[in-house]
């Protein structure tokens, strides 16, 4: 089918949606988990094809994004379930106030409608994205990019296939068929057939849809996060939050790409930081440092733009402050408002940090790489907004919705 094609289908289902009760959505959803696990041979395979066409042009890192095995698949599935067990958010009443004149305003959660969500080469978000349209009772359109495509078609043939058992519309999951830019822009310019756009993906499929879209979108955000080892920080507690902030999983957009350190405690904790990210690693770290900081570790200078790059790579950057006002600072400059954390023992310089810090996740003592809407208690997530308007951080259930007023009088007129 054309993009054009798809997006009428997914208009026209929308409505099929709206009378489903939570029971019939949590017991499909179920279906859907159970077809995922049974389909496992076929989306590993398919997904061993794309990592096959792909692996030559594309790092070792982003290979990773893109790999699944029967354990990624089956927490795809249980992330599925998670979402079952969360409350229904659809038709919530948010707030009611009672007018002097009797009537009662109830301000209730509806869902968007028709979301379309445009991602690059991470098929789990194809059953997480799915997953969380379905139980706000949203319609979704997925288009995913071409490295994942062959995966996320397996993926979403499965969870088509578990609607159809439980006598659910199918066409409420959509996958587009065209993995060009034009199918992109189909989506940016679909006003009156997408209600909500949603780009998941890098800095330059974000810049693209958010400066280029006529219908409402979400900017997620590209993920330049920063560790602040402030002077009375534990080292050793240091040194284990950034190693896992860092090196977890480095193609994600909660991981660090910055650490900032206090220069009364950098001359013991950057080689110490040095040595563990870099003996004996399958993946050693490498370096970007300012001046300061070469004078204790060996990097490539930071020179203008290395405060500025999300490298997803096995690579940190390192910037040595004088105190927690110039760390605060020195992050206002350069984050991209996801994710920031302070180490420290000193509750006044945590209270500063997280004051001043504008980020949609600010952390004490604990790693970035939290930034999840799985670890939130979210399930899964559609995705890291750092926007701050309707949804900012990991966007659950609660940031597909819309709502609408419903006032109940008996008879009143103005």
């Amino acid at each position: 089918m054309t993009t054009s094609e798809i997006l009428r289908r997914a208009s026209d289902a929308k409505n099929s949606l709206r009378p489903l009760s939570t029971a019939q959505k949590n017991q499909a959803i179920e279906t859907m988990a159970q077809c995922l696990v049974e389909a496992t041979d076929e989306i590993l395979a398919e997904n061993s094809k794309d990592i096959s066409a792909y692996r030559d042009g594309i790092s070792d890192v982003m290979i990773d994004r893109l790999t699944l095995d029967s354990g990624r698949v089956a927490a795809m599935a249980q992330g599925m379930r998670e979402v079952a067990a969360l409350p229904d958010p659809n038709g919530r009443i948010i707030s009611e106030t009672r007018r002097p004149n009797g009537l009662l305003i109830q301000k209730t959660a509806v869902p968007m409608g028709v979301i379309g969500i445009i991602y690059e080469s991470r098929p789990n978000v194809t059953s997480d994205a799915a997953v969380l349209c379905f139980k706000s009772s949203n319609v979704c359109v997925l288009r995913c990019g071409k490295e994942a495509h062959n995966t996320s078609a397996a993926i979403t043939r499965a969870l088509r296939g578990g609607l159809e058992k439980c006598g659910v519309d199918p066409d409420v999951i959509q996958l587009v068929d065209d993995t060009s830019r034009e199918s992109a822009n189909e989506m940016m310019r679909a006003k009156g057939l997408i209600d909500l756009l949603i780009p998941r993906g890098g800095r330059g499929l974000i810049k693209a849809i958010t400066e280029n879209a006529t219908v409402p979108c979400i900017e997620t955000g590209t993920g330049i996060c920063h560790i602040y080892v402030e002077k009375s920080a534990d080292l050793q507690t240091a040194l284990k939050i950034v190693d896992n902030a860092k090196t977890s999983r480095p193609s994600v957009c909660n991981a660090c790409e910055v650490c900032v350190v206090d220069e009364e405690i950098a001359p013991q904790f950057l080689p110490a930081l040095y040595e563990r990210l870099t003996a004996g690693r399958e993946h050693p770290v490498s370096f970007v440092v300012d001046e300061k900081a070469a004078k204790f570790i060996d990097g490539e200078s930071a020179g203008e733009s290395g405060f500025d790059t999300e490298f997803l790579d096995y690579k940190l950057a390192v910037k040595v402050v004088s105190g927690v006002r110039e760390a605060v600072a020195h992050i206002a400059a350069h984050s991209t408002g996801h994710s920031e954390s302070i180490v420290t023992n000193d509750d006044c310089a945590a209270e500063y940090f997280v004051s001043n810090t504008d980020s949609a996740a600010v952390y004490v003592n604990a790693s970035t790489r939290f930034t999840d809407g799985g670890e939130f208690g979210l399930g899964c997530e559609m995705g890291i907004s750092t926007q701050k308007m309707h949804a900012r951080g990991p966007m659950g259930l609660e940031e597909l919705m819309t709502y609408h007023y419903v006032i109940k009088g008996n008879g009143q007129v103005r």
